[in-house]
């Protein structure tokens, strides 16, 4: 009788582990935080991208052409407004996936929220 309690105990002890196993995994802190680092670096090598590559146009073509620094000043500042397009670009496109995300995780609640009340 006591082999056949442990038995039982244990396969209840396999569903209970089998249930926890199949909820969804909590994100930590940590890794949210480090999400957050990599899109903001993201975000601050695309400005300086389009500065740097503003700055050698113009620099480039003032050289060739012999001028003052005005193409050097008007392509920094063409470059300046190409890193900000695409960085808002880029904050657009994690905003569109992180409300998606949203969206999803609250249909999969609701769903969950109706199978619970239907039984």
């Amino acid at each position: 009788m006591a082999d056949d309690d442990h038995k039982q105990r244990l396969a209840q002890l396999e569903a209970r582990i089998a249930a926890a196993r199949s909820g969804k995994p909590a994100k930590s802190h940590q890794e949210e935080h480090y999400s957050q680092a990599q899109l903001a670096w993201r975000m601050v090598i695309e400005l300086v991208a389009g500065l740097v590559i503003g700055f050698g146009i113009g620099y480039g073509l003032d050289r060739l052409l012999g001028t003052i620094p005005i193409f050097l000043v008007l392509f920094t500042l063409l470059g300046l407004a190409a890193g900000i397009k695409t960085m808002l670009r880029s904050a657009q496109e994690i905003q569109a996936d992180k409300q998606a995300a949203a969206a999803d995780m609250a249909a999969q609640d609701d769903e969950e929220e109706e199978r619970t009340s239907g039984d």
